[in-house]
């Protein structure tokens, strides 16, 4: 499992969870439950980096936590 923050959401838009993963830019995934978007944001995590390793990307560290300004 990775370690990068997940933001999951529900989008009344979308009529399902969203699963953001912040600190990898446009890496997200969507599912019928928390657990279910969890798990496919676990798959687009993979695929964003490995790809990333691909085009010789960066790979940002994962911070562990949102840092929340006020």
């Amino acid at each position: 499992m990775y370690k990068y923050e997940t933001i999951i959401y529900w989008s009344e838009e979308d009529k399902s969870f969203i699963a953001d993963v912040p600190e990898l830019p446009g890496c997200m995934a969507h599912g019928a439950s928390p657990d279910e978007a969890l798990a496919n944001a676990q798959e687009a995590m993979q695929l964003w980096l490995d790809t990333a390793r691909e085009f010789g990307d960066p790979i940002p560290e994962p911070k562990g936590r949102r840092l929340v300004y006020a």
